[in-house]
């Protein structure tokens, strides 16, 4: 009765951990569950491999997102954009607000629109400034009940290279290809102003002048993205992350299985 105790103790301290606000206090819930699920498998065994493996188990519990839902995709090769209404506001995030300050630093707005992938909605407000030569994108991702939100800040160079800065919240799940640089915020950071200033310092630190960077034309914006999207699909199936179905559609391979459950581990370790 004892250890049953201490374990429950544990997962009730957890759960209390995990619903604080302060990012150590959640780190270190995460940290109780790992010793709740150790003490599980470790007092009915007295084994220390038990209680490791009932620890790590944790790390396997996407497999069955995996081997179930993810291996059965099939998402089209050839996706195109089309002129889409924005949602309702309210379910999406800061929408407003970014829009508003995408504006006050000169961005123009340029269109909405989206596609669907297997079932995800993803939702783009597009937006160009010729004197700062990049597109910014306040974007909607809704899957069922579940819609997050992130902003993006795109340039391309003269060498055909792409720049981007955003707050996009998890691990991608498809490898960019290696002309694709992707500069990573916090997704706590929604001020768009912020990821601006963001965006500039990493074009410096790469030492990437303005003269050095395309104007972008707002009337290929959305042929670009559809470009960059094939362009990364073709670099996938070549580095065997995803192959054909002979459909007109892909699905993710072995390796990708793979590549993905590394992927959602990063994102464990990281919302912690």
């Amino acid at each position: 009765m004892r250890e049953t105790l201490i374990v429950v103790g544990l997962v009730i301290l957890g759960v209390a951990l995990r619903s604080g606000r302060a990012n150590c206090m959640r780190k270190l819930g995460a940290v109780t569950f790992l010793v709740a699920s150790f003490s599980l498998f470790y007092f009915p065994t007295r084994s220390l491999l038990a209680g490791m493996g009932g620890a790590f188990l944790w790390f396997f519990l996407p497999w069955f997102e995996l081997l179930t839902r993810i291996r059965r995709m099939r998402l089209p090769v050839e996706n195109r954009l089309s002129q889409r209404p924005i949602p309702n506001p309210s379910f999406f995030p800061n929408a407003t607000e970014a829009a508003a300050a995408m504006d006050e630093a000169g961005f123009e707005h340029v269109s909405d629109c989206g596609w669907e992938w297997d079932g995800m909605r993803q939702y783009f407000r597009l937006f160009w400034n010729p004197e700062e030569r990049a597109i910014a994108a306040v974007c909607l991702c809704e899957q069922s009940d579940v819609a997050f939100a992130f902003i993006s800040i795109t340039s391309h160079d003269s060498q055909g290279r792409i720049w981007r800065t955003t707050n996009f919240p998890f691990a991608p799940t498809l490898r960019c290809p290696p002309d694709v640089r992707w500069n990573h915020v916090p997704c706590g950071r929604n001020c768009f102003h912020q990821i601006l200033s963001d965006h500039r310092g990493y074009l410096e630190r790469q030492k990437i002048p303005v003269s050095q960077l395309r104007i972008p034309d707002p009337d290929e914006i959305e042929i670009s993205i559809e470009k960059e999207m094939r362009r990364q699909l073709d670099h996938n199936l070549a580095t065997g992350i995803i192959r054909l179905t002979g459909d007109g559609h892909f699905q993710y391979s072995k390796r990708g299985l793979f590549f993905l459950w590394g992927q959602f581990i990063k994102d464990m370790v990281r919302f912690c």
